[in-house]
């Protein structure tokens, strides 16, 4: 049995589950999710504890066991708590900062690159070199962080870029090292 899917999973007080048909439903208070299910696992709700559990021991169900405890498990803290992502902007003149609903990234190209983040997102920009990224959805947070870093990824030579927090460059030496 899977080891991730065979866990369960704390209701909080603060987050209600709702469970009709293949459709799953929570809500928090930092706001509401929904997720469709596959015919392929069971979900249950007892005493404030969610139990996942696939139907058989077929292939296609066991991949599925782990996969939607966890998302349901995400869906649960999310509404609860949220997720946050920080990005670190390194290099000479490579800046961030919010305008209206904008975020404008100087980027060392000749332009400024606008994002405009989904209505679900929060982005913030504590200094010009941090974007905070938040929401309740971790897919979403994680699809937006993974969109403005594509924007200059970092280099390996002189890690300039948009990294995540704690992400570590792996540094190659230039070409005049070897002599």
């Amino acid at each position: 049995m899977s080891r991730i899917g065979k866990m369960p999973i704390p209701l909080s007080n603060q987050a209600k589950i709702e469970i009709k048909d293949l459709n799953i439903r929570v809500s928090g208070p930092k706001g509401t999710l929904e997720q469709s299910l596959t015919d392929q696992v069971n979900v249950t709700e007892e005493a404030g504890v969610i139990t996942v559990n696939r139907i058989d021991d077929s292939k296609k169900a066991k991949a599925q066991h782990g996969l939607y405890r966890m998302l349901i498990s995400n869906m649960v803290e999310g509404v609860t708590k949220g997720f946050t992502t920080k990005l670190e902007i390194a290099g000479v003149g490579y800046r961030a900062e919010l305008k209206n609903d904008l975020l404008a990234l100087t980027l060392g190209y000749s332009h400024m690159i606008y994002f405009k983040a989904p209505d679900e997102i929060k982005i913030e920009v504590p200094d010009q070199v941090t974007v905070l990224i938040s929401g309740i959805d971790k897919a979403l947070v994680g699809q937006v962080a993974a969109k403005i870093r594509s924007f200059r990824k970092p280099e390996p030579y002189r890690g300039k870029g948009i990294k995540y927090a704690g992400e570590v460059i792996r540094r190659k030496e230039g070409k005049a090292a070897g002599k």
